[in-house]
C-alpha cells in the first residue's frame, strides 16, 4: 500500500467546458487517428488504477499511458488533460456506491447505510482522501450520488439546508474516521508491525513510567481502552460508536421539529 502524502489535491482546475463535456459525454467523439482500442472509460479506469495502487503523486497522463501500454499523446485524442482527467475520475468512483430504494430502519437506518457505504469507498480509493471536498465535480454520478443521499431525509421535518447540512454532517465524519482506518492499516506496513507488536514492545518501558498518581484519570481509562480494543485506536469502533451519536444528534433535531 502506497503512503499517503499530506498534500490536497483540488478539483475543477481543467477548463470548465471541456470539463463538463467530458463528465457528461457531451462530446466524446475520437478523431480518426485515435486508436480503437481507447476510449475515455478505459483511460479513466486506468487512472484509477494509478492512483489506487501508488497515489494521486504518481498519476500522470505518461503513467496512465504507460499502464495502457500506449503513446501518451494518445489520451489527448480522448482527454484534454490531467485536471480534466481528474475530474471524470472522481465522478466515476463515486458512481460505485450502491444505493438501494428498500432501507430498513427509517431514515436512521438510510443515513447508515450511506455512511457504510462512502466509507467502504473511502477506503476502495485511499487518494479520495487527499482531494478538497469543498468544491464537487458537476457529474452525473456525483449529482444522482447527492440527490439519493439527500432522499434519506427527505420529508421528515427537515428544512432544505438542514437537509444539506445532514448529509455534510454525515460525510464529514465519515471522511474523517475513514483517514483514521487508512493510517492505521499504513502505519503497520511502514513499521512493520501490528498494533499488538508495538504494544507488546512498548509496555514494559510504559510500565515503568506510568505514574497513576499524577495522570489517574488517563491511566484508568487508557488502560481499559487498551484492554478493550487490544489496540491504542480502533478505527472500527471510533466509527461505529461515533455513527450512532452522530445519528443520535440529528434524531434529537428531527423529534424537536415533529413535537
Amino acid at each position: 500500500m502506497y503512503r499517503t502524502r499530506v498534500t490536497v489535491e483540488y478539483p475543477g482546475k481543467g477548463d470548465p467546458a471541456r470539463s463538463l463535456a467530458l463528465l457528461w459525454r457531451t462530446s466524446e467523439r475520437a478523431s480518426r487517428k485515435g486508436k480503437p482500442e481507447l476510449s475515455v472509460e478505459r483511460i479513466v479506469r486506468a487512472a484509477i488504477e494509478v492512483a489506487d495502487a501508488e497515489g494521486l503523486q504518481a498519476l500522470s497522463m505518461r503513467r496512465v499511458a504507460e499502464r495502457l501500454g500506449v503513446g501518451t499523446m494518445s489520451l489527448y485524442t480522448y482527454v484534454p488533460g490531467k485536471p480534466e482527467l481528474f475530474d471524470v475520475m472522481l465522478d466515476t468512483v463515486y458512481g460505485e456506491t450502491a444505493r438501494p430504494e428498500d432501507v430498513p430502519g427509517g431514515w436512521r437506518g438510510r443515513l447508515e447505510q450511506i455512511a457504510r457505504e462512502n466509507r467502504a469507498l473511502y477506503l476502495r480509493h485511499p487518494w479520495l482522501l487527499q482531494v478538497a471536498a469543498s468544491r464537487p465535480v458537476l457529474g452525473p454520478n456525483v449529482t444522482a450520488k447527492y440527490d439519493y443521499e439527500l432522499r434519506a431525509v427527505d420529508g421528515i421535518g427537515l428544512t432544505d439546508v438542514e437537509m444539506d447540512a445532514v448529509i455534510t454532517l454525515i460525510t464529514g465524519f465519515v471522511h474523517g474516521t475513514a483517514r483514521g482506518a487508512v493510517e492505521a492499516a499504513q502505519i503497520e506496513s511502514q513499521t512493520g508491525l501490528t498494533d499488538e507488536q508495538w504494544w507488546a514492545a512498548h509496555a514494559p518501558f510504559f510500565a515503568r513510567i506510568a505514574d497513576t498518581e499524577r495522570w489517574p484519570v488517563a491511566t484508568r481509562v487508557g488502560q481499559a481502552a487498551g484492554e478493550a480494543m487490544n489496540s491504542a485506536y480502533s478505527p472500527e469502533h471510533a466509527f461505529e460508536f461515533g455513527l450512532q451519536r452522530v445519528l443520535d444528534g440529528i434524531q434529537a433535531l428531527v423529534e424537536r421539529r415533529v413535537t
